[in-house]
């Protein structure tokens, strides 16, 4: 499964906000590092900081690293390195976990939930463009519509 809160769609890497690629000479600015740290998928946090803001034993991570529920990045030594839309599935699937469903089980159930969001979001954006669009209709055509 993906690495973000929204399956299919992450494959691990950090994003790459403005600025936040400088070249190995230049070091960045405190601006940039505080965009990186804005940035919902810059892996910022150890697997011992993940583990403890979700309340969870480092082997939880490890295991779903090791199932291909969640692929956090790698550091260059080799430190598994996780964002916060990581820690929000992983904490996802850990409710679904606590709740008796198997890990393929809540993946399932992560994946579908995330497509009815979008799906409300896309129903929404449709909604309020036929709104838009029937406010800039002349007045004698509103009547027909």
């Amino acid at each position: 499964m993906a690495t973000s809160d929204r399956p299919g769609r992450d494959d691990g890497a950090p994003g790459d906000p403005a600025g936040a690629t400088a070249p190995a000479s230049a070091a960045p600015s405190a601006a940039d590092a505080v965009r990186r740290l804005d940035d919902p998928d810059y892996p910022a946090l150890t697997m011992s900081q993940a583990a403890t803001l979700l309340g969870v034993q480092a082997a939880f991570l490890r295991s779903l690293d090791g199932s291909g529920a969640l692929s956090p990045h790698r550091s260059p030594g080799g430190h598994r390195r996780y964002s916060r839309h990581q820690l929000v599935l992983a904490a996802r699937l850990r409710g679904l976990l606590d709740e008796g469903h198997p890990l393929a089980s809540a993946e399932v159930i992560v994946g579908l939930q995330d497509q009815l969001a979008d799906a409300r979001a896309d129903g929404d954006r449709l909604r309020d463009t036929v709104a838009r669009l029937r406010d800039e209709l002349p007045e004698d055509q509103t009547d027909d519509a």
